[in-house]
């Protein structure tokens, strides 16, 4: 949490009108399933092209099935882990890779709660770092409230193929 950096970013006009917030509503959009994370182990034909890509494959499928297990550890979520950097990385794309849905343009100022203090105990952290965003007519931060799961999970599958195939051209 580094609330001063997010608040030097959302108070910035010039740099809020170029940034997109991704939320944990959006994130939670897009859970590694068991049927996704059984596609990212297989790939799309049912099996990965070289033993090379097995391995790589594995070990994405195996830091999924992890999270899935912290996940439900800790938040009960069965469905599966959330990709929180995958998708605020997606969202830099163009738009004919992943879709975001930001209703039409809304904007939002973003203010970030200061008070209170760095640390794990609620009662000292208080509400420091939280956002609270309220709609402008100008510019402001987007905020994606949707996006299209199923081409996201394309996106990421066919990075993990492009990894795969590399690493074949390259043993």
């Amino acid at each position: 949490c580094d609330p001063e950096a997010a608040e030097a970013v959302f108070s910035n006009e010039w740099l809020a009108a170029k940034t997109t917030l991704i939320t944990l509503d959006l994130t939670h959009q897009a859970l590694a399933t068991h049927d996704i994370r059984q596609r990212l182990l297989n790939g799309p034909a049912g099996a990965p092209l070289c033993s090379t890509g097995l391995t790589l494959r594995a070990l994405f499928h195996d830091l999924l099935v992890f999270f899935a297990s912290r996940y439900w550890e800790v938040f009960r979520l069965k469905e599966g882990p959330p990709l929180h950097d995958p998708i605020a990385v997606a969202v830099l794309l163009s738009e004919s890779e992943v879709a975001f849905d930001d209703w039409g343009g809304e904007r939002w100022h973003v203010d970030v709660v200061m008070v209170g203090l760095h640390g794990e105990e609620d009662e000292e952290r208080g509400q420091v770092g939280r956002t609270i965003i309220s709609k402008t007519d100008g510019e402001g931060v987007r905020i994606p409230r949707a996006m299209d799961v199923k081409r996201f999970w394309d996106v990421i599958e066919d990075c993990v193929r492009r990894a795969e195939e590399t690493l074949l051209a390259s043993s």
